[in-house]
């Protein structure tokens, strides 16, 4: 699986750890991600989503139906337009 929230784009970074005596070894700071349910009322059903802490607050705040629409901007539109072949 893949370490980046979907909602709010935060994946792995890179850094180093810094011993005592200085010496630099080369480490990755990964995001806080959560395996969180949500329930959507206009659907009648839980949606599972791996999500930083920072999602759970922003969904929270505004709403996870708001959120799912930016996530997925082809869904707001409807169908895609058909390719000109």
């Amino acid at each position: 699986m893949a370490k980046k929230c979907p909602v709010t784009g935060k994946g792995p970074m890179v850094g180093n750890n810094v011993s005592h005596a200085n010496n630099k070894t080369k480490r990755r700071y990964l995001p806080n991600l959560q395996e969180k349910s949500f329930y959507l009322p206009e659907e009648k059903r839980f949606v599972r989503l791996r999500v930083t802490a920072r999602a759970i607050r922003t969904i929270a705040k505004r709403g996870i139906e708001v959120v799912l629409q930016e996530m997925n901007p082809k869904l707001n539109q409807g169908q895609t337009h058909k390719s000109n072949r």
